[in-house]
């Protein structure tokens, strides 16, 4: 039995000092809304309960998908790499980024140099090369291949489109197919969640027909997101090979209560078996109403005996491609 831990939407507070030449961007805008709204929902004593009973789980590996900073300063992407080393070694945990840690033009590249332990594909050279593309990157772990991709771009005000273009989605393909071959459960890792309606138009994914095209070539098994702070499940009609896959999403990992989206919360998959027989169900923590403590909220089962369980749902049903 392998587990494999899934938060997301980490927006590590509180937000430090801004200087002028900080704020005469795209900044202004989040920093805002920071003041209105998100500091009156985003807890950091949430993250730290919420990790601390992750950790009692013993997950084999933990899947970070994106939006670890708010507006993507220097401060916070050293703060995050820092928090990155108290969740665990980079050989246990995976990253991609969101489009939070590439909020202006240059804060990805920053951002990925800081986290990439973390961002580091099996085989990819020791040190950060701002001149390599990473992504997508794969790394294996007992039975599964984490490919993790990115869609992480820096946009303009009140814009929040992440883009998947077509080398990184031929790139995707040629891990899957390798990953399958080696006989592994593939687990896709984007922020955007790569469904039609999934987000808002302003929030949505460029590039949604392209990345089913690649799982459908190559293959999976599972897509984890984040980005829409809310817990969903969609499935992927890729129209190619494999037309159901499971497309998870999960709240933010620091929202506390009283708000409009769902508590904090994490994913944690129990996946056995092997190609054409994998069993894997999926158990979701979340905190309580009283903000006092993780439960169980939900327990559901997505393969028994290799086969993917419950599309015929449509309420959970992804839109066509």
């Amino acid at each position: 039995m392998f587990k494999l831990a899934h938060i997301s939407d980490v927006h590590l507070g509180p937000l430090p000092k801004l200087t002028f030449r900080e704020l005469a961007s795209k900044r202004i805008t989040g920093f805002v809304n920071w003041r209105l709204n998100r500091r009156k929902h985003l807890f950091t004593d949430t993250l730290e309960r919420l990790v601390d009973d992750m950790e009692t789980k013993a997950p084999d590996h933990i899947a970070i998908t994106g939006d670890l900073v708010n507006l993507a300063t220097g401060i916070e992407i050293r703060a995050a790499a820092d928090w990155l080393e108290e969740v665990g070694d980079p050989l246990k945990v995976s990253v991609v980024p969101g489009n939070h840690d590439a909020y202006v033009p240059g804060a990805h590249d920053k951002a990925m140099a800081a986290w990439y332990p973390y961002v580091r594909g099996d085989g990819d050279a020791q040190d950060w090369n701002e001149d390599r593309k990473i992504f997508p990157y794969m790394r294996v772990r007992g039975p599964v291949a984490l490919i993790g991709c990115s869609t992480s771009i820096a946009t303009p005000p009140f814009s929040a489109t992440g883009y998947f273009g077509r080398r990184q989605a031929r790139a995707t393909a040629d891990l899957l197919k390798k990953a399958g071959e080696q006989g592994l459960f593939r687990v896709v890792m984007i922020h955007h969640p790569p469904v039609r309606g999934a987000a808002a138009t302003h929030k949505r994914m460029i590039g949604i027909r392209r990345f089913a095209a690649a799982l459908g070539t190559g293959g999976a098994e599972l897509v984890l997101h984040g980005h829409t702070h809310l817990n969903t499940v969609y499935w992927l009609n890729t129209h190619r090979g494999q037309d159901h896959i499971p497309v998870v999403g999960i709240a933010s990992a620091s929202q506390g209560p009283g708000a409009e989206k769902p508590r904090a919360g994490y994913n944690l998959f129990n996946i056995s078996g092997g190609p054409g027989t994998w069993e894997v169900t999926c158990e979701r923590f979340s905190l309580n109403e009283k903000a006092t403590g993780i439960e169980l909220e939900d327990i559901r089962v997505f393969y028994h005996n290799g086969h993917p369980l419950g599309f015929s749902n449509p309420v959970e049903q992804a839109p066509e491609e």
